[in-house]
């Protein structure tokens, strides 16, 4: 098992999964599209590299660790709009 490519894939999968529960309600279906895309990348990178069993873990991995993320802060600060937001400091 190469622990360079298991941590590789587990850091892109997490990536990609925290971006889609973060995202903006609005945007969420160009973002989950854009994470398919990427995500297809990855695919035939494992298959390219045949390192099925390291994907393995990395889903489970980034799946806990996302997890953990959204029971731990997610909950707690919940995604708003972008019209909700305001900037400190700016004079309008």
């Amino acid at each position: 098992m190469d622990v360079g490519i298991l941590v590789l894939l587990a850091v892109f999968i997490s990536f990609m999964l925290f971006l889609i529960q973060r995202a903006e309600s609005k945007r969420r279906k160009f973002v989950v599209v854009a994470a398919l895309l990427i995500g297809e990348l990855i695919r035939r990178y494992v298959f390219y590299r045949n390192v099925h069993t390291e994907a393995w873990i990395a889903l489970i991995i980034a799946v806990v660790l996302n997890l953990g993320f959204y029971l731990f802060i997610g909950r707690y600060n919940p995604v708003h709009s972008s019209e909700e937001i305001q900037v400190i400091g700016l004079d309008d």
